[in-house]
């Protein structure tokens, strides 16, 4: 094993050469000088070019700490620092990528088939170093791929990471550069895949500059939910964030990215961007690694979807499907799926998303979503929580508080043996009971508006309007709340949730035995629903076998053809007699293998 390293150049930033020279490069439009400030005192005036941007090459070895005067009194980070000192707005340090030793330098990913996510917070498990220490025992569990969400650096120390403003830092809080590669390195050693959640629709709302010196950067009068929209019909902003993702998959080792909310950035340029961006990280990646991208869009746009493109999306209907029949909410999108949940259960199992262009009521009746039957399983990623799905909801309060523990248990078989790819969140492989809430770490005006939205947000609920429902949800800056989110290991020891962890990892090893291996090549053959909360769906498997499915997720038994074959997977222990006697039992999950005989 020798060690080796990694670097991706950048085209701006700050880039260190071996001879202590740094190049300085920043795109700044709207500035008519620009300097390098540093923190030893020095200035460096820049050199104008072509475009807006500005450039020069000074001695300024690794370590060195700078930011860029755009205007007589304004001294902004780099937007492509690689490394912060002092939060998102303190100084920006010259780095040297090249100086980390990757000891699994030789590591080439693993086929996409083979995937199982596991989502988590780096904060919640104490930064890079904490998750580090948890990926032996994720590798014994049978997960395949842990799934970061966002590290860009963010203002404060707690986030969720979707107020990123420095897409190139990793997040001081959760630790160095260093630390976080070492974090991959270790995962790869392991035969973990390392994802990544990147967010390309929007900056958070503290120590964004740009706005100071390339207000170009955003699309004058559009707006997304979470700040302003950004103009991807300009090269300049369509390579900062390309140029970002080829820098995560090659100078950090990350096996995939998962992108959020891209249909924030919808629209003409968006869909250039979104093109350009896949076809620029699949030519900048080494030949013969496996390198996945992964889409959240809510609009279920299945064109983004296949070869040399995109290799999967999250399965939003998916969720909510699963979420009505398990809870019976039915309240904001879930009213979507509350009126034939099984059969769009159904739909979502044979063909990957329930609206396929069918009007959404939630959407004022506007048509969502593209075909997707065409798709094989595993385009999709099926999940029952995940952060936004807990983290949104005013208690953060997860399935394991919701619903029945059995209609848990047969949700957890039908998650982790379908064909689609399965992800589970933190904590979720024991049915943790510990909340995940929405954390922040802002202070001032900024504090007080994130904690004004919060009550609105969900002021049209009973249970939390007036003063004492506002008063009822949990203060996003207050510490404690970001302590109440951290998962504790200490509680998969409790009996309900030791079995919960001996199901999921069970579960797992038969994924891994009798699925992952006939994924290539599967495909839907049928799937229907037998009930309000109960489906059927078999699909032919890349060898010629047919893998079937019966779930009932309902407290009443289903009558269904009797069936005494040998279940590969039975939940709960009795529902194979019941099978025999032609009744799908309450909360239960069979999963049957025919195997062909050879030719």
């Amino acid at each position: 094993m020798t060690a080796a390293s990694f670097r991706h150049h950048l085209p701006f930033g700050a880039e260190a050469a071996v001879d202590g020279t740094t190049r300085f490069r920043l795109w700044a439009p709207s500035s008519p000088a620009v300097a390098v400030v540093f923190a030893d005192g020095r200035d460096a005036p820049m050199a104008p070019e072509a475009g807006g941007w500005f450039v020069v090459t000074v001695p300024a070895p690794p370590g060195t700490r700078y930011r860029y005067r755009v205007g007589p009194d304004v001294v902004v980070p780099d937007p492509a620092s690689r490394a912060q000192d002092g939060d998102v707005s303190g100084w920006s340090v010259v780095t040297d990528p090249g100086a980390f030793a990757w000891l699994h330098a030789e590591w080439a990913g693993r086929p996409w088939h083979e995937t199982v996510l596991y989502e988590l917070h780096p904060g919640a498990f104490g930064g890079f170093r904490g998750v580090m220490a948890e990926l032996p025992r994720l590798a014994c569990l049978g997960v395949t791929a842990v799934e970061l969400m966002p590290v860009a650096d963010f203002a404060g120390t707690r986030n969720w990471g979707y107020d990123g403003v420095l897409p190139y830092a990793p997040a001081e809080a959760y630790g160095t550069p260093d630390d976080l590669k070492a974090l991959v390195d270790a995962a790869h050693g392991l035969g973990l895949m390392v994802f990544l959640d990147v967010v390309y629709n929007h900056f958070g709302p503290e120590g964004n500059w740009l706005h100071a010196y390339a207000p170009g950067f955003f699309a004058e009068g559009t707006h997304t939910p979470w700040g302003a929209a950004l103009d991807f019909s300009k090269a300049p902003v369509r390579d900062f964030f390309i140029e970002n993702a080829i820098h995560w998959i090659m100078e950090y080792r990350f096996d995939g990215l998962r992108f959020d909310a891209v249909h924030a950035i919808e629209s003409a340029p968006g869909e250039q961007f979104l093109q350009e961006m896949a076809q620029r990280i699949r030519a900048a990646a080494e030949p013969g690694r496996h390198v996945h991208l992964v889409l959240e869009h809510d609009d279920n746009a299945a064109s983004h979807l296949g070869a040399h493109l995109y290799d999967a999306q999250w399965n939003d209907d998916g969720h909510h499907c699963l979420h009505v029949l398990l809870t019976g909410e039915e309240d904001g999108y879930y009213g979507d799926y509350a009126e034939a949940p099984a059969a769009m259960l159904a739909r979502c199992l044979s063909q990957g998303f329930a609206y396929q262009g069918e009007p959404s009521p939630h959407r004022g009746g506007e048509p969502r979503g593209e075909a997707s039957g065409h798709l094989p399983p595993t385009t999709f990623v099926l999940f029952l929580q995940n952060h936004d799905q807990t983290g949104n909801r005013a208690m953060g309060e997860r399935l394991s508080v919701l619903a029945p523990p059995e209609a848990l248990d047969a949700a957890r078989s039908l998650l982790l043996l379908a064909p689609q790819v399965p992800m589970l969140f933190m904590g979720e492989e024991w049915a943790s009971r510990r909340p995940f809430l929405y954390f922040t770490d802002f202070t001032g005006a900024l504090a007080d508006a994130v904690r004004e939205g919060r009550a609105r947000e969900f002021a049209r609920f009973a249970a939390f309007a007036g003063e004492a429902g506002r008063a009822a949800i949990p203060d996003p800056n207050d510490p404690a709340t970001f302590a109440a989110s951290r998962t504790d290991s200490q509680e998969a020891e409790a009996a309900p949730q030791a079995a919960a962890l001996a199901q999921t990892r069970t579960l797992l090893a038969t994924r891994h035995a009798e699925i992952i291996p006939r994924l290539p090549g599967a495909a839907a053959l049928a799937a229907e629903a037998i009930g309000r909360a109960a489906v059927r769906a078999a699909w032919r498997m890349g060898d010629g076998s047919t893998l079937r499915v019966l779930c009932n997720l309902g407290a009443e038994a289903v009558a269904v053809p009797a069936d005494t074959g040998t279940p590969l997977n039975a939940m709960p222990a009795g529902a194979a007699a019941s099978l025999a006697e032609g009744r799908l039992g309450a909360f239960s999950t069979l999963w049957f293998l025919d195997r062909t005989s050879p030719t």
